[in-house]
């Protein structure tokens, strides 16, 4: 079996692989300060209550867009499995059928690349990708499986926190989808602006990002494929048609399709 760590800022989402099926998956917060085995003790419990034998891993495969916590894993695997986990890096791109921009190959994050990587795998066409984490993200790529380009804006979590936090009179109010954009008491006013608002960002930037891919690589705007992923995607399923399809496991998938790359150079 093939262990998973994708390594976020504010959450490590662990998953335990067999074959192409998460059997287990765990999520720990995120913190830098945690020492290699102090995360060990916290994934050996996680394992042992999940009655899950650690000589039944084989491997892991480590993503990570907090840097500091790289060492840490290294030592977390060695702890586990006895070896170093494959760490997903510019070192590896070259062995994947999903392309890097030159220009990008040392800032892409690890978790996009992954994203990227399990959508192209799916579709074989132009797709788009969503990732709803702490930062919102759009990886578009091309039919040849090209990485054309990324937009980053605040993730919803990070721009509803700011505003109560930054301000002397809004309180923090429920993330859920009001009945009308049109608010009137603070608590729908809130939720109007946050999530209506990022309806609108998500909705127009993918427009926009079709367009420009169709213009750049001559893609046929009908046949882009739009994905999202991420704990926070389900915020706006109710209020929007601008995915085919969702998978909060996306990123988990191209790790463990990553991985295979790597190993044996297949897409299994």
């Amino acid at each position: 079996m093939l262990l998973c760590f994708d390594i976020g800022n504010t959450n490590i989402k662990t998953a335990l692989f067999d074959g192409d099926r998460i059997m287990y998956e765990w999520r720990i917060s995120t913190d830098s300060k945690r020492t290699g085995d102090e995360y060990f003790s916290i994934i050996r419990t996680l394992t042992r209550d999940a009655a899950v034998s650690l000589s039944d891993i084989d491997s892991a495969v480590v993503s990570s867009v907090v840097p500091a916590l790289i060492g840490p894993f290294v030592i977390v695997s060695q702890h586990l499995i006895g070896r170093k986990p494959l760490i997903i890096g510019p070192d590896m791109y070259a062995e994947l059928p999903v392309k890097v921009p030159e220009s990008a190959v040392h800032e892409i994050g690890t978790d996009l690349l992954c994203d990227a990587l399990e959508a192209w795998n799916r579709y074989r066409s132009a797709c788009i990708i969503a990732d709803f984490g702490t930062a919102l993200s759009f990886t578009a790529v091309d039919p040849e499986g090209n990485i054309a380009g990324i937009a980053i804006a605040p993730g919803i979590g990070t721009a509803f926190q700011s505003l109560f936090t930054n301000t002397a009179q809004l309180p923090s109010v429920p993330l859920e989808i009001p009945a009308s954009s049109l608010g009137t008491n603070t608590i729908e006013s809130i939720q109007s602006g946050i999530l209506f608002g990022y309806k609108g960002l998500v909705e127009g930037l993918i427009a926009q990002m079709k367009k420009d891919l169709c213009r750049q690589t001559g893609a046929d705007v009908k046949s882009v494929r739009t994905i999202a992923t991420g704990g926070l995607n389900s915020m706006l399923q109710p209020v929007t048609d601008a995915f085919d399809d969702i998978d909060k496991d996306l990123t988990l998938h191209g790790l463990r399709r990553a991985a295979q790359y790597a190993e044996d150079g297949t897409e299994n």
